[in-house]
């Protein structure tokens, strides 16, 4: 634990007799930034950390100063402010999460923390703590000569500065829980106290410089005024809780003796007026006062232990010089005077004058603009690539492959897809296949034999069904070993727990049905599991049957194949007009040949155009030109500062969406017209019934060829699911079987009998054997009374 805590205990005693309010401290347990921030900079920004061991140090030490302080002095405050100034810079380069835990404490209630891997919540507690020192100077400063209680004014608006800026500006970028003492309710709280100390601090300064009396009034007016504030916002919320009762207290009573002490320098201010009726009438009402607070200071002990011994002084101080004023008062304008006495309800508001204003230091509120100087050292990690360039780049990369691949890429895939499908519903390129090639087969067509018989043909995918189909029984077969084993328990625990004695150990067994609940939901999960991989197994099964044919001819061999496929050579086409129909439909084919390959090349050369599109260079000089535009160094980079390179860098694909456009121009074109060869060609061979068989058959084995790669994949796939749940299955089968026989080893304990004399006390038990029964270790345990 650092020594925050015993520098807050110190505080506490230190401030004890002055009239003044200090913030403690909040405390930290110790926290490294070196080994994690190393790991973090290696992994997420692909830099070698030795580069910045000397900023890594450097941060460790600033903590290590700022958060080890024994006394309150400016020593202590410039160590804070130089943290939090380099906390403010180094946020700009590091998100708020780097893997490093923070645990601090509240500052009122030490043993309440909050630990998270927040940056943000580091800064924010630094901060509070630096609102925490100039509180502390401020009650230090003496309140008896002026060049004190300017010194204290100044403090207590930073320090209500500070207060305001963290509330308003720090608090709401933390992303985690936070202490109590960082809610915006108490911030607020502790911002006007700051205020209405500063405030204090002008009325005695007032007192000291023996302004006039109508002039101090204000100044107290306006005293009580901020108190007044202060003691509803540290009744918001659960604050009631928060805040030390002696504060809340100490509120009350402020507010009560500033608003007296308004009225008495009014009053004073009406004597030398000569309004010695509108004096006796305040004197009054500032005695009222001056009653109030002694009547809540005296009638309640709670409130004379809570209230600062310097405050209790101050209330008596006043008391008698209010009373003895009053009594004066009033017998000089009864018996000298006889001035009207206005009621206190007639008598006009004191007109607040306030000098206080919350006034965070401009190295607190701005810290980029000393950095570099003596006040906050030079910007550590200064060469580091902020993190949000590297947010940038990985948003520019997912943006261009939404683009590249999702968009353009995939628009000319499905312009190819488009081209098959049409192809493939004229059956081409197989009729012309079987014109050109009369006998023999196509490269594609051999080339899937070969596989189809490398694989076993049509043996091979019925084994490896066969195979599927098997493991699916012996998974079922486990699911039944373990259900059987369960029941069979089941049915033992029903007989050992008959005619038990109420209270026995026996009646009090825990039942089966609620100790396998688990395993009767995974046995119910598995059967489902395995009733859809049944039904998959049946489906590939209809398909290898109805493509059995093709794929057995497709088993044998290249010879034999050709046999069977329907030849044309004995009935040849010899018509010149269907010559000329051919070669036209052959010449389109070729162009989609060439239109494909030529896409397939123009396809890489875009994968290559993106691969090699680095933005990096782009965003660090945008990231450059924004720096150069700010007054601080500490700029905190959003994504959206960045759209304009990402439009640009993106804009350079746009000439390939007109590509893609001419590219469907063009494959429409030649669509139609292989339509309309394709009506010819049809047209011609309409007589030649040879011609369509081989076609068709042609086209089946085709399909068969496809059928066969698919259901090979499945059956391969479904193997290996098998495997898995097999695997699965004998471990739950195996629990079953232990958790069985552990409970019939408890049952056994329970009755006290041997192992021979089982079968008796269970046929006793059930009332469903002899004397001479014998056990049957296949049969569930039957258990009788002991004698």
């Amino acid at each position: 634990m650092y020594l925050f805590r015993q520098a807050s205990a110190v505080d506490k005693d230190a401030n004890n007799n002055s009239a003044l309010l200090a913030v403690r401290f909040k405390t930290t347990e110790k926290t490294v930034f070196f080994k994690q921030l190393s790991d973090y900079i290696a992994s997420s920004y692909a830099e070698p950390p030795e580069a910045y061991r000397d900023d890594l140090r450097v941060l460790d030490e600033l903590r290590q100063a700022a958060t080890s302080a024994l006394d309150v002095n400016n020593n202590v405050l410039k160590r804070n402010i130089r943290y939090y100034g380099q906390l403010c810079f180094i946020l700009s380069k590091f998100p708020a999460d780097v893997g490093i835990k923070f645990t601090w404490y509240s500052a009122f209630d030490p043993e309440s923390s909050v630990t998270c891997q927040d940056l943000y919540y580091e800064r924010a507690c630094v901060l509070f703590n630096i609102g925490s020192i100039y509180s502390q100077l401020a009650c230090r400063e003496s309140r008896n000569d002026k060049d004190s209680l300017t010194k204290a004014f100044g403090y207590f608006q930073s320090a209500a500065g500070v207060f305001h800026l963290l509330q308003h500006k720090i608090v709401c970028e933390c992303r985690s829980q936070l202490t109590t003492d960082l809610s915006s309710y108490m911030l607020t709280a502790l911002e006007n106290l700051m205020l209405s100390q500063a405030q204090e601090c002008v009325w005695s300064r007032s007192v000291l410089s023996s302004m006039k009396d109508s002039n101090v009034a204000r100044v107290a007016a306006q005293v009580a005024e901020l108190y007044d504030v202060t003691i509803e916002a540290g009744s918001q919320g659960s604050l009631a809780d928060t805040i030390p009762q002696a504060w809340l207290d100490t509120f009350k009573v402020k507010k009560l003796y500033f608003s007296a002490e308004a009225q008495y320098r009014k009053a004073q201010d009406c004597l030398a007026s000569c309004h010695y009726g509108e004096e006796v009438a305040r004197m009054k009402l500032a005695n009222d006062l001056c009653g109030q607070i002694n009547e809540l200071i005296l009638s309640d002990q709670r409130w004379s232990k809570h209230i600062r011994s310097a405050i209790v002084d101050m209330t008596k101080q006043q008391m008698e010089l209010v009373s003895s004023n009053c009594s004066r008062a009033t017998h000089d304008n009864d018996v000298i005077y006889l001035d009207p006495v206005p009621s206190a309800s007639s008598l006009s508001a004191i007109s607040p004058y306030k000098l206080a204003q919350s006034k965070a230091p401009e190295i607190v509120e701005n810290p980029g603009k000393f950095l570099g100087e003596d006040d906050l050292g030079p910007p550590i990690f200064k060469g580091l690539v902020p993190f949000v360039i590297h947010q940038a780049a990985s948003l520019y990369e997912d943006r261009k492959e939404q683009l590249v691949a999702r968009d353009l890429i995939a628009s000319l895939d499905e312009l190819t897809a488009d081209c098959e499908s049409v192809l493939s519903s004229l059956n081409l390129p197989y009729a012309l296949e079987a014109i050109q090639k009369p006998v023999g087969l196509p490269p594609s067509i051999l080339v899937g034999a070969d596989e189809i018989r490398s694989e076993g043909g049509l043996l091979g995918l019925k084994r490896l069904l066969d195979s599927a189909i098997g493991a699916n029984k012996r998974a079922n077969d486990y699911l039944d070993e373990s259900e059987r084993a369960l029941i069979d328990e089941a049915r033992e625990d029903q007989r050992v727990r008959l005619n038990a004695p109420p209270g026995s150990e026996r009646a009090n067994r825990p039942p089966s049905n609620e100790l396998t609940n688990t395993f009767h939901s995974e046995i119910a999960r598995f059967r489902n599991t395995l009733h859809e991989a049944s039904q998959k197994d049946a489906l590939i099964k209809d398909i290898v049957d109805k493509w059995s044919n093709f794929l057995s001819l497709l088993s044998c061999s290249r010879d034999e194949i050709e046999r069977q496929v329907p030849s044309t050579t004995v009935n040849p086409i010899t018509d010149p007009n269907h010559s000329r129909i051919v070669e036209r439909l052959q010449q389109y084919m070729g162009e989609v040949s060439i239109m494909k390959r030529e896409r397939l090349k123009s396809i890489e050369k875009l994968k290559r155009i993106a691969a090699e599109d680095d933005v990096t260079p782009a965003l660090n000089e945008e990231m450059q030109r924004l720096a150069s535009l700010s007054s601080t160094p500490i700029l905190k980079y959003e994504l959206h500062q960045f759209e304009d390179v990402f439009l640009q860098r993106l804009d350079k694909y746009t000439s390939w969406r007109k590509y893609i456009a001419e590219e469907s121009e063009v494959q429409t074109e030649l669509l139609d017209s292989i339509r309309e060869a394709n009506q010819a060609f049809i047209m011609a061979r309409t007589n030649h019934p040879l011609l369509q068989q081989r076609e068709q058959f042609l086209i089946g084995m085709d399909t068969a060829i496809k059928r066969f790669r698919e259901v090979s994949f499945n059956l391969h796939d479904g193997l290996r699911f098998y495997a898995k749940i097999e695997s699965d299955l004998a471990k739950l089968k195996d629990s079953c079987m232990d958790f069985a026989m552990a409970r019939h080893l408890n049952a056994k304990d329970i009755l006290g009998i041997s192992q021979e004399d089982m079968s008796a006390a269970l046929s006793q038990s059930s009332g469903q054997g002899g004397a001479n029964a014998v056990w049957d270790p296949s049969m569930p345990l039957r258990y009788s009374k002991r004698d």
